[in-house]
């Protein structure tokens, strides 16, 4: 069954950077599941799944303007430390968690002071092009309730 549309795609991945580095796996633990067509994974991942079938293996190679977008020089905030999730002592370099209105969003600390924190508000792997070993676990039609709230439900997707 190619991909397409309104299909639960399962799969599993490696993230390398331009030096080769994984810098994220999901071996070892539950495939991602998605929802197709419905924005659940970066753009040029969801263009290079789309026909593709259950038991298939590639790699692809994706550019910043189809992964995580490109880094804006402008996305540095002060914050308090207390709203800064994850650990309890921080350093510059270590991602944290904040909570925002559009919920929670992963940030790197730039800069700590006794009470603020300064952070960088992009994605960690903005502006970066990353190349996904990709395996393809299952494909399945999506049920009416998955449609209607946009995303896969069960292991690897929303619980």
């Amino acid at each position: 069954m190619p991909i397409e549309k309104n299909q639960v795609v399962l799969f599993h991945y490696s993230v390398r950077d331009e030096q080769g580095t994984v810098v994220e796996n999901s071996r070892g633990g539950q495939p991602n599941a998605y929802l197709h067509g419905h924005g659940g994974v970066i753009p040029g991942l969801e263009e290079a799944l789309e026909g593709r079938e259950a038991g298939e293996v590639f790699s692809v190679t994706i550019a910043p303007e189809k992964a995580y977008g490109p880094r804006k020089p402008d996305a540095i905030q002060r914050v308090p430390v207390k709203h800064l999730m994850g650990a309890k002592r921080w350093k510059p370099g270590m991602i944290a968690q904040v909570k925002t209105e559009q919920g929670p969003r992963h940030v790197v600390v730039a800069k700590v002071g006794l009470k603020f924190a300064d952070v960088d508000t992009n994605h960690p792997m903005a502006g970066r092009t990353l190349t996904f070993d990709i395996e393809i676990i299952e494909v399945r039609d999506a049920d009416a309730d998955e449609i209607a709230h946009g995303h896969a439900h069960g292991p690897g997707g929303h619980h």
